[in-house]
């Protein structure tokens, strides 16, 4: 098996070690060493069954291990791509026609449908439905129950809240945010704050602006 280290130290860190364990139940692929710490704070405690080895530092001593981030874990420091790994839980259902970058991760019960693409470092919570001919971009996160109807694209950085549905060949703009609940029936521009149904526009989104 693989050797693989999750980058956090947080609650999804937690949640992402049963993914393993649940993907090693059906097909063993990873020997899960640990957790790193961002900032250095946990280290030497156990996490849902795993330690947390160490700060970034500790990467150097695992040289041959692959890597998964968590939500939590900051852009810096930059990790290496070859070193990349992506996660899928067995529970998901994936078009075998669908491209998944390096990276991401996809959390329990998910759809994705024919011809999606979703880029890199793409973080999808429980229960989303990615349909047909979606595609999302680079570093974007789709939060529990987020559903894409067909066609639409999200380009990178955006979030999209909980339980957030889009509307069929609708386009969201860089760096947006999507509130929890919101229904978005038009194209959405770059780094805005959307809310309510139909969504409306807020302001801007001022972290990606």
């Amino acid at each position: 098996m693989k050797e693989l280290l999750i980058l956090g130290n947080g609650v999804h860190a937690a949640e992402m070690a049963e993914m393993v364990d649940r993907i090693n139940r059906v097909e063993p692929t990873w020997n899960l060493l640990g957790f790193v710490s961002p900032n250095g704070e946990k280290v030497g405690e156990m996490m849902n069954g795993y330690r947390v080895l160490g700060a970034p530092e500790v990467l150097e001593q695992y040289s041959a291990a692959f890597l998964v981030k968590a939500f939590e874990w900051p852009r810096e420091p930059v990790v290496p791509y070859e070193r990349l790994a992506t996660l899928i839980d067995p529970s998901c259902v994936v078009s075998r026609t669908a491209q998944i970058g390096v990276g991401c991760v996809i959390y329990p019960h998910c759809c994705i449908g024919l011809n999606a693409r979703l880029g890199d470092y793409v973080f999808v919570l429980s229960g989303c439905i990615i349909n047909h001919d979606d595609v999302i971009e680079d570093r974007s996160t789709l939060a529990s129950g987020v559903s894409l109807a067909g066609g639409v694209y999200v380009e990178h950085d955006c979030y999209l809240g909980q339980a957030s549905t889009v509307r069929q060949y609708q386009r969201i703009g860089a760096g947006s945010m999507i509130g929890m609940g919101s229904v978005v029936v038009k194209d959405v521009p770059p780094n805005s704050v959307m809310a309510g149904n139909p969504a409306r526009r807020l302001r801007d989104n001022v972290t990606h602006a």
